[in-house]
């Protein structure tokens, strides 16, 4: 009890000592009891001051209990009950308290108001925003009154904290109050955290930043810790950011003239029922505001009216994340950032605020996320163009450019629909003309066709597959190859207006000369490094110097996690082939199970059902790895140890496109260019597991199975995957989350439950927003689906485009309603997505050649009206691709055991290019076959050269950058030259005005008037307490009333312009 008393001498001081600083400090008593073990009980009494400035969380509170349980207490944590006033005034005390004593009384009445108008959006003095939010979770355990090994801790307050209107005496007299603080055994690890929040928190006020922190009511709960930055720090953080803001200049943009111009505004006008109605949107007027970084020095520049509202929210919270981001913690081992707390368990999140409801609360000023929510988030919206220039306002330019490049893609999908749509309707009304269709269908012809598998499978009859062919044609037909060129070439034009489109948001989002921020390391790098370091250290433990050096992690330190992904990957690649080949064999065993079957009507439609089936199944299993995979990636990243987060995010889209991009489209590269290939011919078939037969390819080709396969795979990704997981997921977790919470935390007071939820909480049950790779994603595998096998499936670009259309809105209201607001991050373009994608088209240029020359029957039918047809038609052409082969050739076990057929078959039928059963060499490829196979292959080369010649011509005519860009660009630099200019000439005027009044000083006085004393102003310079302020403010100010002063005689000591150098007078 000894060290007890010295401890608190040493820590508190004196009443009679502090009332000797002044008056102006709001000074308070406390006695502390502690009850030991033996019921004893004995009183400290300490005092202490609060001053204006100072919390009533402050850390010399919070530091007590800390400090107490260094004398031979158990480690514990303090936690003050104050009185009910401040309950009343709030739930949350601030830091800062800036009104004294006599007005808290009088403002304790409106706070709760302003805090109900503010939406809790402001501080506890409702004027100053909180710009962020830092939230943790806190645990303390309660001791229970008169157990032994526990002590108690009773502060009782001197009156000095008024008590609450309602618990006041009637008699006047001032009562005292008794605060329990009671003490508990706490986790080490949960007092570290709270020694490293104090030093965070310490370190971010040191920054300029003001904190206001949430009372702890509960034994265990979530604190909230606000942020404010005062104008002090945004325009100092603004300036060292570089952040461009409009100022004061601005010029008119002039309207098109002649046909141009008339067809600008005709289209200005025919889009104004499709715009939003935002002010974002609706200023069209022609008015342009030049922009320049921010500086200080040059605040006349700028059009602030008024400094509260200059930097709108979003860029106050880019910059209080900036300062959490390089604020660094030595207690955590020299951390950086935030981000490397909230790893570490030190914070649980970290968000800026949503600018209150979303929903219509009936004002007629709505906020940013309501008129996102009314005008973006609604799906009764879906025709209007995105409010683009709002989204980047609320939401940063990084999520802004993913939207616009969303935006872009939909609205170019239209054309690409059309022109789909036209082919698709070309097949359906020729299809009745097809001659190759036609001679399927004819029952006449008597194709008798070879078997389809051993033993079981009966001979049938080339006009069951009429049905095939004639939907076959729907896709493969001379249109679709115009249609192939066609999205090759849209494919280029959409990079090439994409980047016009980029180039346009960069200027008018102010982007242009944006410079890459430094990154500080991840927390995982970081803990790597340390690890290597501690390690190090061992080994050079007993030499006497240490070489100095910068430590890095080396490839060497990377192996581990390189040879790992390497072959994790290459088990993924056969993963996915497994699953191909499991396709395989369900597709063969359930084709010979149905061809057993009695009902003629099931063996008809063995083709469809099979292949339906099997892509279904497949869907289902692509859904599922999809989600592995992605965890995988994630993983696999994370053992490369990355050391920003850049590098992580692109190591991780890579991973994730590739494998997903394997998953969704090996099935389809399958069927597209191996099905068929590889079945061999009758009496030499392929077998797998000695007795299953390869599947071949249907008489119509397997394009028709193509379509079906992409068809299916492509919609059911886009609907269930896109859309319900979307809708369903977050909502899932949020469920979870909810009930997690409810299950876990005690139950609060009533005055708790009569507090409505502050704009924090609700926004802390938000769900995370956690990038936009996944939304990325999406997109990249539908741009795959759209443009890579596009010549089976024409219909694809449609399916995008409606898929889109609720996709928008499907994002924007997860990003509005369900999500936290995320961090604004500033990007000028959208990164490596673009490398991606432009490798994606030039990938379709192949792949559609491929597609149209082996997959489809285009170049086989073209060789034989040109080559072998006598009439020059189509005619006989179903004949001349069927090959003829003798039943006797079987081999012994394979030949149908009976047959339905009323003939005996001596010959049969299989759609190859090979020789019949009489030829000198029987059952080899024909010349025929070699034809079409040059044909083919020419036909890629050609398609191909042709393709990329185009591509190369659509980038040359379109420029990168608009021309109207291009022209206000250089107009606002000539304007931004002759601003700076017009000030140097003003400050040139201002220096030869002062030098002039300087030369008249130095005149001779006239007569009988004595020479002007020192320190005293002449006839036209002030005195030395006179208020000199010239006409126009610049930028050089300062140098201005520096050289003032040097002119008036007010220099500085030892210069000889200052008061005391001497001076000669000349008369007249």
């Amino acid at each position: 009890m000894a060290r007890l008393m010295q401890w608190f001498s040493h820590k508190t001081q004196p009443l009679s000592e502090r009332k000797q600083e002044g008056k102006n400090k709001c000074n308070a008593c406390f006695v502390f009891f502690i009850e030991t073990q033996h019921g004893t009980a004995v009183g400290v009494k300490v005092t202490t001051a609060i001053s204006e400035s100072s919390s009533i969380h402050s850390d010399r509170f919070f530091g007590i209990p800390r400090e107490i349980s260094g004398l031979d207490f158990d480690t514990v944590t303090g936690v003050f009950d104050l009185p009910d006033h401040t309950e009343e005034q709030s739930e949350s005390s601030s830091t800062m308290l800036h009104a004294r004593s006599e007005d808290k009384m009088r403002g304790a009445n409106t706070v709760e108001s302003l805090q109900e108008t503010r939406s809790g959006l402001y501080f506890n003095d409702g004027k100053r925003k909180v710009d962020y939010v830092l939230v943790y979770h806190y645990r303390r355990l309660s001791s229970i009154r008169g157990s032994p090994g526990q002590h108690r801790l009773s502060i009782i307050s001197n009156g000095s904290f008024p008590v609450s209107a309602g618990k006041k005496d009637v008699q006047g007299v001032k009562t005292e109050r008794e605060v329990a603080v009671e003490f508990g055994p706490v986790d080490h690890a949960e007092e570290e955290k709270i020694m490293i929040r104090e030093e965070f928190e310490a370190n971010l006020i040191d920054a300029g930043l003001e904190i206001e922190r949430d009372k702890e009511h509960k034994v265990q709960g979530v604190g909230f810790i606000r942020l404010h930055a005062p104008w002090q720090v945004l325009s100092r953080e603004a300036e060292f950011l570089k952040i461009k803001l409009p100022t004061k200049k601005s010029y008119e943009l002039k309207e098109g003239s002649g046909i141009s111009g008339k067809m600008d505004a005709f289209w200005r006008k025919l889009n104004q029922p499709f715009q939003p109605k935002v002010p974002h949107g609706m200023d069209q007027s022609r008015t342009k505001f030049l922009s320049h970084s921010f500086s200080r020095d040059k605040l006349h520049l700028y059009n602030i009216k008024q400094k509260d509202t200059f930097f709108d929210n979003t860029t106050r919270s880019r910059i209080v994340y900036e300062i959490l981001r390089r604020t660094s913690c030595v207690r955590a081992c020299q951390s950086v950032g935030v981000s490397t707390l909230i790893a570490k368990g030190v914070y649980d999140s970290a968000f800026p605020l949503h600018d209150g409801d979303f929903k219509d609360t009936g004002e007629e000023h709505k906020n940013d996320r309501q008129l996102l929510h009314d005008e973006w988030a609604r799906y009764g919206a879906f025709y209007k163009y995105q409010p683009v220039d709002l989204i980047r306002k609320y939401f940063g330019e990084k999520i802004g450019l993913y939207f616009a490049w969303l935006g872009v893609y939909t609205q170019l999908l239209i054309p690409a629909s059309l022109v789909g749509v036209i082919v698709f309707f070309y097949g359906c009304a020729t299809v009745d003309t097809d001659v190759p269709s036609l001679e399927m269908c004819d029952e006449r012809q008597n194709f008798t066709m070879c078997p389809l598998c051993d033993i079981t499978c009966d001979y049938w009859n080339l006009s069951s597959a009429c049905s095939t062919a004639r939907a076959s044609h729907l896709f493969d037909n001379p249109a679709t190859v115009f249609f192939a060129i066609f999205m090759s070439l849209w494919a280029a034009m959409f990079m090439e207006h994409w980047k016009r489109k980029q180039m346009s948001l960069t200027y008018s989002w102010d982007l242009d000369g944006l410079e890459e921020e430094e990154e500080h390391p991840r927390p995982k790098y970081e803990a790597a490094l340390l690890k290597k370091r501690l390690k190090k250290k061992k080994k050079t433990k007993k030499k006497k110097k240490n070489k100095p050096g910068y430590e890095k992690l080396t490839w060497k330190d990377r192996m581990p996690g390189y040879i790992l992904n390497f072959s994790s990957i290459l088990f993924m690649f056969g993963l996915t082939f497994a699953v191909v080949f499991g396709m395989i064999i369900y597709r063969i065993t359930t084709s010979a199970l149905l061809a057993m079957s009695p009902n003629s009507e099931t063996k008809s439609n063995v083709r469809v059902t099979v292949t339906a089936t099997a892509v279904i199944i497949n869907l289902v299993v692509i859904l599922i790895l999809d989600e592995i995979y992605g965890a995988v990636a994630v993983w696999l990243t994370e053992l490369e140890i990355p050391k920003t987060e850049t590098e992580f995010e692109e190591r991780l889209i890579l991973k994730a496109f590739l494998l997903k991009f394997m998953n969704a489209y090996a099935p389809i590269f399958y069927v597209a260019f191996f099905k068929g290939r590889f079945a061999g011919q009758p009496g030499d078939y392929v077998y797998v597991f000695n007795g299953l037969r390869m599947e071949e390819c249907a008489p119509g080709g397997c394009l028709i199975e193509l379509c079906i396969q992409l068809s299916i795979i492509m919609l059911g990704k886009q609907l269930i995957q896109n859309n319900v997981f979307e809708i369903g997921i977050p909502k899932l977790k949020k469920l979870f989350r909810t009930l997690k919470d409810k299950g876990g935390a005690p139950e609060e007071s009533d005055d708790q439950h009569a507090r409505p939820p502050q704009r924090w909480d609700l926004d802390y049950d938000l769900e995370p927003f956690e990038g936009l790779t996944p939304e990325y994603m999406e997109m990249i595998i539908q741009f795959g689906f759209v443009t890579l096998f596009v010549a089976s499936f024409p219909l694809a670009p449609l399916f995008a485009l409606l898929n889109n259309v609720i996709e928008i809105r499907l994002d924007a209201k997860k990003f509005v309603t369900e999500l936290r607001r995320p961090n604004a991050v500033r990007a000028k373009d959208i990164g490596i997505w673009y490398n991606i994608l432009s490798g994606m088209g030039k990938f379709s240029v192949i792949i559609n050649a491929f597609v149209i020359s082996f997959t489809s029957d285009f170049i086989p039918r073209l060789v034989y009206q040109y080559m072998y047809s006598e009439t020059g038609t189509m005619h006989g052409f179903i004949d001349h691709t069927l090959s003829y082969f003798n039943v006797s050739n079987f081999k012994p076990g394979t030949a149908p055991v009976s047959s339905q057929f009323d003939r005996e078959v001596t010959m049969c039928r299989y759609k190859d290019y090979r020789e019949p059963p009489w030829s000198p060499t029987p059952y080899q490829y024909s010349k025929e076959y070699w034809s079409v196979l040059a044909a083919r292959l020419a036909f890629v080369i050609l398609f191909q050269n042709l393709v990329i010649v185009l591509s190369t011509l659509v980038d040359w005519l379109i420029p990168d950058v608009p021309k109207d860009i291009s022209a206000q660009v250089r107009m606002e630099k000539t304007l931004l030259v002759d601003v700076f200019m017009h000030e140097e000439k003003d400050k040139l005027q201002l220096i030869q005005s002062l030098l002039l009044k300087d030369k008249e000083g130095h005149r001779a006085p006239a007569a009988g008037q004595l020479p002007a004393q020192e320190g005293e102003g002449g006839p036209s310079c002030p005195g030395p307490r006179s208020q000199f302020q010239p006409v126009q403010q610049s930028a050089v100010a300062r140098d201005d009333r520096e050289t003032h002063r040097a002119a008036c005689g007010h220099g500085r000591p030892g210069d000889p312009s200052g008061p005391g150098a001497k001076r000669t007078v000349h008369p007249g």
